[in-house]
């Protein structure tokens, strides 16, 4: 028996414990918080009425094949969902299950390597990548080897692991870090000198509470030694993290407590001491994609991306919020079908990218897939699942975002320029940040505030936030808002930068009392 029949099989006999814990939180002989301690590393969440449940099918950095696609389909249909929801971590969620249901999927997905263990819970969780990694004619080299060898090191022990919370590992292929690698607990964004490919390196960000930007290390590292690096991280997360609170159980506050410099000498003792076993290094083969010249398209559009392969296309398509519809998602599966060398990977912004399409097969997919989603940038913009589904929200991010959208569609008259001027807006229902909020140019968080004696619905925003490579700073909070007066005051935020002829960054680098002046009137 192989590694991974072995892995599938011990997945496998977990599942009627497992299920057995979910029965006992149904009849309450256990407590929520008790159960999200166990069900988190089974990919699982129960929902906020305690009667449903929420599985996290994790896809190693987002690189799907076709035919898992289509088994995820075919569970969600099944179960008779309406859809499913693309998440910020490159994974795919499925809503409103119940336990039948939850362990149905979970067994379903082992059995075709689609796999739920580690996606939640005190675990190394998906591995992030840059989505158009191996396609980007702009990047260094293709990191999609490394990140998935790493997140198969992290599946093949993923029962195994103790750790004092979760660990979030991302690679980047070029400097606008669509991995988010400058905030995350480790990061490696490639680059080449002298015409070698080499990682920089990043250690001890993390988003949420107490959000920190990563440390960058002074040297570049060779690609094979990344597990080194890993590996060194992960024993120093278990040996100096926080076991006792887990508000304070994550890499950065190792860092708040050694200094960064002490922080980053023990780290690299920790990868010198497992570089002493040569066991980790990597030897990845290199992906193959399509060199057969493809057909050119001349068609423009704000969802096509040209490769470095010629006459080869990449397709972005963004549902609203995430969340997929069954009917659409047939859609894509069926011209999928067509498609000579079509792969999928999935995006840290709740989208999907078709790559390897010749031009023909691109123009296909962009005219079925016009409807699925949104074309703009507002229309792009990220929303956490949030109220009434998550336990741990406070507001609806998903209504938040409609209601934002609806808004600025009714004020532009079908005219879409203000809705491409306004940068993409990251709404998290709380302060966990699953939204990203606070490294977008714009980011919402939602609370509950009293005004008047009466506890009301709102988010805080905060604005200029960045994460490209050289630019990467937390968003600044401008104030707390009423959910009902957010749309009008983003619009009218809109309307400033339209009639500036800038985008975002530029028009708030010498505006930004405009803003905060505009921002003022709708204070709370």
């Amino acid at each position: 028996m192989d590694n991974l029949q072995r892995m599938k099989e011990l997945f496998l006999n977990e599942i009627p414990d497992f299920k057995k814990e979910c029965i006992k939180l149904l009849n309450g002989d256990s407590s929520k918080m008790e159960y999200k301690g166990i069900s988190g590393g089974y990919g699982v969440y129960a929902q906020r009425d305690q009667k449903s449940f929420m599985i996290r099918l994790r896809f190693s950095s987002g690189v799907i094949k076709k035919s898992q696609l289509q088994k995820v389909y075919e569970l969600a249909k099944s179960h008779n969902l309406d859809g499913i929801h693309f998440t910020t971590r490159q994974a795919i969620q499925l809503h409103d299950l119940d336990v039948d249901g939850v362990c149905d999927v979970m067994e379903e997905g082992i059995k075709n390597n689609i796999f739920t263990r580690g996606a939640g819970g005190n675990f190394p969780r998906n591995v992030g990548l840059s989505p158009l990694s191996g396609v980007d004619p702009n990047e260094a080299f293709d990191v999609t080897p490394y990140a998935v060898a790493t997140d198969k090191y992290f599946m093949s022990k993923i029962t195994t692991y103790h750790l004092p919370r979760k660990l979030k590992v991302s690679y980047s292929s070029c400097p606008l870090d669509e991995a988010h690698t400058t905030v995350q607990d480790l990061g490696f964004l490639a680059v080449l000198k002298d015409n070698k490919p080499y990682f920089k390196v990043f250690v001890g960000g993390g988003l949420g509470k107490n959000p920190a930007v990563a440390l960058e290390l002074d040297e570049l590292i060779d690609p094979s030694d990344v597990l080194y690096y890993v590996e060194g991280l992960t024993k120093l997360f278990m040996d100096e993290g926080d076991y006792s609170n887990k508000h304070k159980a994550r890499v950065r506050y190792i860092v708040y407590k050694l200094g960064e410099e002490e922080f980053i000498k023990k780290f690299k003792e920790y990868v010198s001491k497992e570089k002493e076993n040569d066991s980790l290094k990597l030897h990845i083969d290199e992906i193959e994609y399509p060199n057969d010249g493809g057909v050119e398209t001349d068609i423009k559009d704000c969802r096509l991306f040209e490769q470095k392969q010629k006459g080869y296309y990449s397709v972005y398509i963004h549902p609203i919020g995430g969340l997929f519809k069954l009917d659409d998602m047939k859609k894509l599966l069926d011209e999928l079908d067509k498609c000579k060398y079509a792969s999928i990977r999935l995006a840290m912004t709740e989208g999907i990218y078709i790559i390897n399409l010749d031009g023909k097969e691109a123009e296909h997919i962009l005219k079925i897939s016009k409807s699925f989603g949104g074309c703009t940038n507002i229309e792009k913009s990220v929303a956490c699942i949030g109220v009434p589904i998550c336990q741990m929200g406070i507001q609806n991010s998903q209504k938040m975002l409609n209601d934002i959208i609806n808004y600025f569609k009714e004020k532009s008259n079908e005219d879409n320029t203000i809705l491409n001027a306004m940068p993409r807006i990251h709404i998290s229902g709380c302060m966990n940040s699953c939204g990203v909020h606070q490294i977008g140019a714009i980011g919402l968080t939602g609370k509950k505030k009293k005004i008047d004696g009466e506890m009301c619905d709102a988010f805080e925003i905060f604005i200029d936030g960045d994460f490209e490579l050289g630019k990467t700073r937390l968003g600044i909070s401008i104030g707390d808002f009423k959910s009902s007066d957010i749309p009008k005051l983003l619009f009218e935020i809109g309307e400033e930068i339209v009639n500036s002829d800038l985008d975002f960054y530029t028009y708030f680098a010498s505006n930004e009392d405009k803003i905060k002046e505009i921002a003022s009137k709708y204070t709370i």
